[in-house]
């Protein structure tokens, strides 16, 4: 448990505890005004018929392509949350609602089964193509909408659909507006064109089989995140050295007005993450694993930053960040030895 010698009190006290045992509820919890939202989303596009049943789980999604949304267990606790933001930067109410849009589109496709349909086949793809976590997409295609971190639509034809019903459910998204003479235009006036048609409709499939729930989550909440620490992918170690010095050069004549580097960049280590994510689509825990391991190197450096230069060098460190992004993307390592 060295990794959670650093937390708080009141987080240490439940990292023993099986998850099972913590009383997680949906009901009543900080979620619960979220999935309201989604509902009168819904309604507000006159899907009547449409309500997918969210749950808890251990990650968001739709298990085993059933009509439910299963919706990550830290976020119905405020301690949870806290833990979950020193290891993985929480979701904010944005984000939350992001997903569950994105979420709700797979609830959607597979409540009618449209997947199944040659028209969904035409405009998005084979439902049986090969799902590959790892994917190189086309950045800025105009063929795909744009909703979620990276270029997401592009990982799999069920991820376009699910995306494509996030930007058309999304309220004043001006979908209409914004994708004109985009190719992703006809795949949201199909989604506006079913979604009138299915409004009224009884769905193919209302009751949904759930994944793992949090009744039945055995594990600690220190194992779960020991387990998540294991899974994530690691830059390793990076040669910055150089670059970072010659980012935070400063001349000895301008010394006078300065402070380390490095808290510039535990400020604004959030926002980095954010914009690098989302531009590139690397995945964001090795993002945030990179951007840290620019932190470290700056502060081994002892670098110092210009305070009247603060916003040049944040410019600089996510054009930085955002190149190395890039070509772990093309060549699946962020520097070439």
């Amino acid at each position: 448990m060295a990794n959670f010698e650093k937390a708080p009190a009141e987080v240490q006290e439940i990292l023993s505890k099986p998850i099972q045992q913590l009383g997680l509820k949906l009901e009543g919890s900080p979620l619960e005004r979220f999935v309201l939202q989604l509902y009168k989303e819904l309604d507000a596009k006159k899907l009547k018929k449409f309500r997918p049943k969210c749950y808890l789980t251990d990650e968001w999604g739709c298990p085993n392509m059933e009509p439910v949304i299963g919706i990550p267990f830290y976020l119905a606790d405020p301690k949870l949350q806290r833990l979950e933001s020193e290891m993985n930067d929480i979701e904010d109410a944005r984000q939350v609602m992001m997903y569950l849009r994105h979420e709700a589109g797979h609830a959607f496709n597979y409540a009618y089964a449209l997947y199944k349909t040659e028209e969904w086949r035409n405009l998005f793809g084979s439902f049986r193509r090969p799902y590959r976590d790892s994917y190189k997409p086309v950045p800025f295609s105009r063929q795909f909408v744009r909703h979620m971190e990276g270029w997401y639509a592009q990982k799999h034809p069920d991820e376009d659909f699910a995306e494509t019903f996030a930007v058309w459910l999304t309220p004043r998204s001006n979908w209409r507006r914004r994708y004109k003479d985009w190719g992703a235009m006809k795949k949201l006036l199909y989604m506006d064109r079913i979604g009138h048609k299915l409004g009224d409709t009884d769905p193919l499939f209302v009751h949904g089989d759930t994944d793992i729930t949090v009744d039945e989550m055995a594990v600690t909440v220190g194992e779960f995140y020991q387990h998540a620490l294991e899974q994530q992918l690691t830059p390793g170690e990076l040669p910055l050295d150089t670059d970072l010095r010659d980012i935070f050069n400063i001349s000895r004549r301008r010394r006078n007005n300065v402070r380390p580097a490095v808290d510039l960049l535990r400020e604004n280590r959030k926002v980095l993450v954010d914009k690098v994510n989302y531009w590139t689509g690397v995945q964001r825990p090795l993002v945030k694993k990179l951007v840290e391991t620019i932190e470290a190197k700056v502060s081994d450096l002892g670098l110092p930053a210009d305070i009247k230069c603060e916003r040049e060098y944040l410019t600089e460190v996510a054009v930085y960040a955002t190149a190395l992004a890039m070509n772990y993307i093309a060549r699946g390592k962020f520097i070439q030895p």
